[in-house]
């Protein structure tokens, strides 16, 4: 553009490990409502909660002023989630050596421009929209029932992994055991 701003492409893989809020029983936005800038999101009070697709892809046309901030807002009200924005951060995933890394990018940060640095291949960059892993929640910024839920979760994911634990240890065991019995019948 003449002013020097430009505008592109990228790609953001959604992994969400909980569920989102969105608004029950309201049709998805029209090309029209994004024309008239209509938030069906605001029209009923009601609410549920769902699991996106892990790994879901959305691909988000931005400028270079377009920060991070606003990227993770742009995601939100595309799939009309209505948490708080503060739940969410955007990461930048790289490989190296085999590894996969995750840095949280600054909300200020833009996006855009890292793609721009990078060149298109994903492999070197690309970007992921996680839950805000910060240390510290806000838990003022949940509702009673979203609290409910991550409870239920949090039972949930601590069961699968008492189950992993055993099950582990019990091929542990069985290996074990048939090396015992393997040895006893070998002299030495």
């Amino acid at each position: 553009n003449d002013d020097g701003t430009y505008t592109g492409f990228i790609k953001v893989h959604l992994k969400l490990r909980r569920p989102v809020t969105v608004p029950a029983g309201i049709r998805p936005p029209s090309i029209y409502d994004a024309l008239k800038e209509v938030n069906l999101a605001e029209m009923t009070d009601k609410r549920t909660s769902f699991y996106l697709p892990l790994d879901a892809i959305k691909q988000l046309h931005i400028s270079s002023t377009t920060t991070v901030s606003e990227v993770i807002q742009g995601l939100l009200k595309k799939f009309m989630v209505v948490d708080n924005p503060q739940k969410f951060a955007l990461f930048k995933e790289m490989r190296k050596d085999g590894q996969v890394l995750f840095q949280k990018l600054p909300l200020t940060e833009y996006p855009l421009y890292l793609r721009l640095l990078a060149g298109p291949d994903t492999d070197v960059l690309s970007f992921v929209l996680k839950e805000n892993e910060t240390g510290e929640v806000e838990w003022d910024a949940f509702s009673i029932p979203e609290l409910q839920n991550f409870l239920m979760i949090l039972d949930k994911e601590e069961k699968d992994k008492i189950q992993q634990v055993h099950r582990k240890y019990e091929r542990f065991k069985q290996r074990l055991q048939q090396t015992l019995k393997e040895a006893r019948g070998k002299p030495g």
